[in-house]
């Protein structure tokens, strides 16, 4: 995992991002964050398991479906099944360790 800072690469209203195998930050103290890096950490892992393309491509399909059924790009974003698992296991620094693959179809919730 290569940690980088770039403000101007991450869109407004979000602290950062994933792309393998980098986790941008927009603020130099989200760095030693260690909630915050590991939530991007399960991302990385989500987008190993995938062979990073499809997870960008499921991750956007579910978006726009997410967006569809709560009408609310807060609400869209926060029901995407990847980020479901990583808000739900950010405090668990074990969790990547004993995490199994394809995890996060467990966070798919179809209501």
């Amino acid at each position: 995992m290569f940690l980088i800072v770039a403000k101007y690469l991450i869109p407004k209203g979000y602290r950062g991002m994933a792309v393998f195998p980098f986790v941008v930050v927009k603020y130099d103290f989200d760095k030693t964050n260690l909630i915050f890096v590991n939530h991007e950490k399960i991302h990385l892992k989500q987008q190993l398991e995938m062979l990073i393309l499809p997870f960008f491509i499921w991750y956007f399909l579910e978006y726009l479906i997410r967006l569809i059924q709560y009408k609310n790009i807060d609400l869209a974003y926060r029901n995407i099944s990847f980020e479901r698992e990583a808000y739900a296991k950010e405090c668990d620094f074990q969790y990547l360790k004993k995490r199994s693959f394809f995890q996060f179809l467990k966070y798919i919730k179809l209501k």
